[in-house]
């Protein structure tokens, strides 16, 4: 296949799963992307033995066509990707490649069933079938895996311990799940029902049923507003939020290491503005592709406070643009301010279940930027973007405030 050839497959600019077809449509091939049109188009470069194999160069003259499946995430992506090599075994993906090192992940089959990262060999040498009661992987980077589990957590709160839950003795094992509950790595005390449902939601996105999932989730949310349980109807819908708008970062920014262009990050910058309290107002900025979209800029009046508090009032402001699930998500948030402001933006995060890095930009007294304060390696790819975009919000800021504290006066 040339690239004139590839060119016919006209792949989206979105994540998804791509396969690279021989003879009769049989898959030779599979691989996950950020971006399917520029992951695509990297196998078609005249140095593609030297980036990559001369195994690759060889299955790209054997292939006649390109098909590709777009999902929602690279998340979903790398998920779907590991679901459809583990079902078709295809040529060019399992050649001379021994699994018995890559992660899998497991489900354990007990009361409280714990969800683990299982290496291949010890799948076979340290659990019995019996023991599991579903298998997920192989996974073959281990670090992408690693990733890609985190965001899971965020998501779902599940047991991960060394031993069955119930089983332990010692009070210091009895306090790790207690310090994890609290910090929101385990779940509340629940039920044997309520967690299994937890558990179901997990398999479920495991297996690439993300409709069905979101489906049973409406349903659920629907039924505890009917019963007025109001508050677990809002938790619900918070988990909806999160898994249709999954923020995959530490993913993305793993796949542009080699493939993809950057210019598409989208940043948004908040601050807050008033005079010793009075008038308060708080804006959005927005970047992408290192370039002001001023069509997206947002104003927010401040309603709940009215005494000088802007880590309060971020949480307000933040709280607001997190519920308008029609505003597309940004890949880094830029707050105005010290830790202060940064735990409070991730606390509202947290709350929505949105997993987007959070960057603080401290300044001295005559309102300069002294430091950054997030992701080191993040700060480092978009630093000139994060000034900007800190910069921007601070002027917008101002200008809202000073008009409608001219109309406060005026009134």
């Amino acid at each position: 296949m040339d690239k004139k050839e590839f060119q016919k497959s006209k792949c989206p600019d979105t994540p998804g799963v791509y396969f690279f077809l021989g003879s009769r449509k049989k898959i030779l091939y599979i691989g996950k992307a950020t971006s399917l049109r520029n992951r695509v188009a990297s196998y078609f470069t005249n140095d593609i033995k030297e980036k990559r194999s001369e195994l690759i160069e060889k299955m790209v003259q054997e292939a006649k066509s390109i098909d590709y499946t777009e999902t929602d995430s690279v998340l979903e992506a790398l998920i779907l990707e590991t679901n459809l090599i583990r079902s078709h075994k295809p040529f060019y993906n399992t050649k001379s490649k021994d699994d018995k090192s890559y992660n899998h992940l497991i489900i354990t089959d007990e009361e409280f069933p714990r969800i683990l990262v299982v290496r291949g060999k010890d799948l076979v040498e340290k659990y019995d079938e019996q023991n599991i009661k579903y298998e997920f992987g192989p996974f073959p980077n281990g670090q992408l895996f690693k990733e890609a589990l985190s965001i899971v957590r965020k998501l779902f709160q599940f047991y991960d311990t060394k031993i069955p839950i119930g089983s332990e003795k010692s009070k210091l094992a009895k306090g790790k799940i207690d310090f994890n509950r609290q910090i929101g790595l385990y779940p509340e005390r629940q039920s044997k029902t309520e967690y299994n449902k937890t558990i179901r939601h997990v398999r479920l996105f495991f297996q690439g049923k993300k409709h069905l999932l979101l489906k049973e989730l409406r349903q659920e949310m629907m039924a505890l507003a009917k019963n007025e349980l109001f508050e677990k109807a809002e938790q619900v819908k918070r988990q909806i939020f999160a898994l249709t708008h999954i923020q995959d970062i530490a993913l993305i920014k793993h796949d542009s290491r080699v493939y993809r262009d950057e210019k598409n990050i989208r940043i948004e910058a908040y601050d807050i503005a008033h005079l010793g309290g009075q008038d308060m107002v708080g804006v959005m900025t927005v970047i992408e592709g290192n370039q002001l979209t001023k069509d997206e800029y947002r104003k927010f009046k401040v309603n709940n406070y009215t005494k000088s508090n802007d880590p309060g009032a971020l949480k307000e402001v933040l709280e607001r643009r997190l519920k308008h699930s029609e505003w597309p998500l940004p890949q880094i948030i830029v707050v105005d301010g010290s830790t202060a402001q940064k735990n409070a933006a991730e606390q509202v995060l947290r709350q929505f279940k949105a997993v987007i890095p959070v960057v603080a930009v401290v300044k001295d007294d005559k309102h300069k930027p002294i430091r950054l304060v997030g992701v080191k390696q993040l700060i480092e790819q978009n630093k000139e973007a994060i000034l900007l975009a800190n910069a921007e919000s601070h002027r917008f800021a101002i200008s809202y405030h000073r008009s409608k504290r001219s109309k406060s006066l005026l009134a």
